[in-house]
């Protein structure tokens, strides 16, 4: 339980202010990258991104979530580093070496200040090339782990150059090539792997936004594409952090919606109708609302740090939901998130 891990009501933190997005001098990922009044400085060359990109500032959020853990942070460090896959990366719920998996792995650990030598992966992840074969979201997975690994020297302009391949006809992204329009979950990913190659968003905001104002449902949310006519909590979420890299403002009604989407027992749900909460549901309407600075109240809180204490497992990882069996990467990152956001 979280309350075993040693959090009381009375938690402070003492890393960061108690804004989790807060742009302080601290080293955010590791020794390569820092982040000094706003920028992200690296020890070799790397594009300069003002502000902090999707990815960062979800690892600075994860990396509270060790205060809550307590002892149990070790745990969590041994399930990720056994998830390694034998032919380099991390592995799927196969047992296969995977880009994705590994993107979560990788986070996963150095969000618990954990290192992973880069010869246990980067030689896997750099033999997709530069990713013409691979789906959408493999390649925004190629992508992050190069920038990872400051490793894009020579091959930035060939990933971008397949990134745009998924630009949809609408200016947005969408996972199948010259679709007529973009979704949600693409342009999240889409966003976040610009900001990894260190592009320019302004060049891409008037299209995405276009994009992205067609997933408007009645209900005052976003779906993930433009056949859904009610709201969905992830596709929600994506698009308020998508739309937040402007730096301009998110429908206050969006906030309210998620909100809405608290389950009696805890944790949010994935639609209105959905019959029970899930993991990934949770974190990512946390991480939106926090965003927009609007967290959730003390009541709803608890309840959601019940929530994510049932899907705990003394393996070190979380279950994605009451139902799920399978425990991987992807869960345990956001279980790490979705407490670092509770306990800020």
């Amino acid at each position: 339980m979280l309350r075993r891990w040693g959090f009381d009501g009375n938690f402070k933190l003492e890393m960061l202010s108690m804004n989790p997005f807060s742009m302080q001098d601290i080293e955010v990922c590791g020794p390569r990258f820092r982040y000094r009044n706003g920028w992200l400085v690296a020890e070799q060359e790397s594009p300069k991104i003002h502000g902090m990109s999707i990815r960062l500032e979800m690892i600075q959020v994860a990396r509270l979530a060790p205060k809550a853990l307590g002892e149990s942070a070790d745990l969590v460090a041994q399930f990720l580093k056994h998830a390694r896959a034998k032919g380099g990366g991390f592995q799927d719920r196969s047992g296969s070496p995977d880009l994705y998996y590994t993107v979560f792995g990788l986070d996963g650990l150095l969000s618990l200040g954990v290192e992973c030598d880069e010869s246990d992966w980067l030689p896997f992840v750099t033999s997709h090339g530069t990713g013409e074969d691979l789906d959408f979201v493999h390649l925004c997975c190629l992508i992050r782990c190069l920038s990872a690994a400051q490793n894009l020297r020579g091959v930035r302009e060939d990933l971008l150059s397949h990134l745009n391949r998924f630009r949809s006809q609408d200016g947005g992204f969408n996972p199948e090539p010259n679709a007529p329009y973009g979704t949600a979950y693409g342009a999240f990913l889409g966003v976040g792997a610009m900001q990894d190659l260190g592009v320019d968003l302004n060049h891409v905001q008037s299209d995405l936004q276009s994009s992205l104002e067609g997933l408007k449902t009645s209900d005052g949310a976003w779906g993930n594409d433009r056949q859904q006519k009610v709201g969905a909590t992830n596709a929600t979420a994506a698009v308020m952090t998508t739309l937040r890299q402007w730096g301009g403002p998110v429908p206050s009604g969006a906030a309210d919606w998620l909100i809405n989407r608290i389950h009696p027992m805890g944790g949010f749900m994935a639609t209105p109708t959905a019959p029970i909460p899930d993991l990934l549901s949770t974190a990512t309407a946390l991480h939106a609302l926090a965003g927009v600075e609007r967290g959730v109240n003390e009541e709803q809180r608890e309840r959601c740090l019940d929530f994510i204490d049932t899907l705990w497992t003394n393996e070190g990882a979380f279950h994605g939901h009451w139902h799920e069996d399978e425990l991987d990467t992807e869960y345990t990152f956001y279980g790490l998130l979705a407490l670092g956001h509770l306990n800020a």
